[in-house]
């Protein structure tokens, strides 16, 4: 079969490799149908996680029919539509049974790696290198689904796609982070990032009952599509002064109640000191994380506001201002997303017509063109927001 696979920082393949295989009575194999390409892919497409091997294949965003059902699995039928969370979980655990997900306690099959960077291990994620289990991801052709009786969204005839895809990462992401922060009707949101998480963070934050979202970036489609959403936006490269200063002056000195990272590992400024040496120490491999989005959150954040950070991050953060969390108070929360804590509530609003999540794509290919794809996303070029791939 066809699968997008990883052979060092910069270079993916669309390779030949062997059709999955039931192993476990509770697994089942999907026949992909979408996939995507998500933001925390091209962490590992510039070699930020130092876990990943030749040949892995890549992909955590995808959905499918249902082909083979192991003897266990009691969810399943062949022929089922599903959306695959990217987190695997065993549903067991005193960790799924509390309905944190992200950090199931049995499915990581590599927890040594993951203890060794994190203290204990989290959950096993699709695609995402030997940090979180070495399973194979879903930019192929075929996947084998682990605890499929546990995860796995049956999709109702007459969803697309398109629509249900989402689910699996980006629309639960942007739901969670604007749930943590625990927003009242009469709040102002600041959100770093206008990718496809930063989009989904904006939509969020207006259902959640927002009064105003800010979002911040500065790609100008990214910035298009958050304003007809409805955000008021700030470009950081066209401002005189700082994003801090821009937020006060929209605010009439008030400030932001809730800001949401929704950039991670690679943030950027052009024009910021700081982005420039996390720039430099990152490329020395004197650092693993370039945090200005935290760093000017943080900061934007008004007393007794709360910082949310769906942005992932993997190591240790230089110059993070915790001496203005600590005096102003702040709540900071964050976490790989706990998917089925809210699938079944956002599938539900899809079918009532409260959001169509496809909003967010503006490139469709085969699995084939996913390697220049790739390319495309990370240099933001062809003005590429969201890339789905079928097969």
């Amino acid at each position: 079969m066809k699968a997008l696979c990883w052979h060092g920082k910069g270079d993916i393949r669309c390779d030949s490799v062997p059709e999955p295989q039931i192993e476990d009575g509770r697994d089942v194999i999907i026949k992909m149908t979408a996939c995507a390409i998500c933001g925390s892919d091209l962490h590992l497409m510039d070699g930020y996680n130092p876990f990943m091997e030749k040949g892995d294949i890549l992909g955590h965003e995808f959905m499918g029919e249902v082909v083979d059902v192991g003897r266990d699995n009691k969810k399943l039928k062949v022929g089922d539509r599903v959306v695959v969370p990217f987190t695997i979980c065993c549903g067991e655990c005193q960790q799924c049974l509390r309905g944190n997900w992200s950090v199931c306690e049995r499915s990581n099959r590599t927890p040594e790696n993951a203890t060794k960077a994190f203290g204990y291990s989290t959950a096993g994620l699709f695609g995402y290198s030997h940090l979180t289990g070495a399973y194979a991801g879903g930019q192929a052709e075929f996947v084998r689904v682990p605890y499929a009786d546990v995860s796995p969204v049956i999709i109702p005839n007459g969803m697309s796609d398109e629509q249900a895809l989402f689910l699996g990462d980006i629309f639960p992401t942007g739901w969670m982070a604007a749930a943590n922060c625990e927003i009242e009707p009469t709040d102002i949101v600041a959100i770093w990032g206008c990718g496809p998480v930063g989009q989904f963070c904006i939509k969020s934050a207006f259902m959640q009952g927002a009064e105003r979202v800010i979002a911040i970036d500065n790609v100008p489609e990214r910035l298009a599509l958050a304003q007809a959403t409805g955000a008021e936006i700030i470009n950081f490269d066209e401002i005189d002064g700082t994003v801090l200063d821009y937020i006060k002056d929209m605010t009439n000195g008030y400030g932001a109640d809730k800001c949401i990272d929704a950039v991670g590992a690679e943030s950027h400024a052009t024009a910021s000191f700081d982005a420039i040496v996390d720039k430099v120490k990152a490329a020395t491999l004197l650092g693993t994380d370039r945090p200005h989005a935290l760093r000017t959150a943080i900061m934007a954040c008004r007393p007794g506001g709360i910082v949310s950070v769906p942005g992932v991050y993997g190591g240790f953060l230089d110059k993070i201002p915790f001496g203005a969390a600590m005096n102003k108070g702040l709540t900071i929360r964050t976490g790989q997303t706990h998917v089925n804590r809210y699938s079944l509530d956002l599938l539900r609003r899809i079918e009532d017509g409260e959001i169509d999540p496809s909003f967010i794509i503006t490139h469709r290919a085969k699995l084939e063109d996913g390697p220049e794809l790739y390319k495309t996303f990370r240099n933001k070029k062809d003005e590429c927001i969201k890339v789905v791939l079928t097969a």
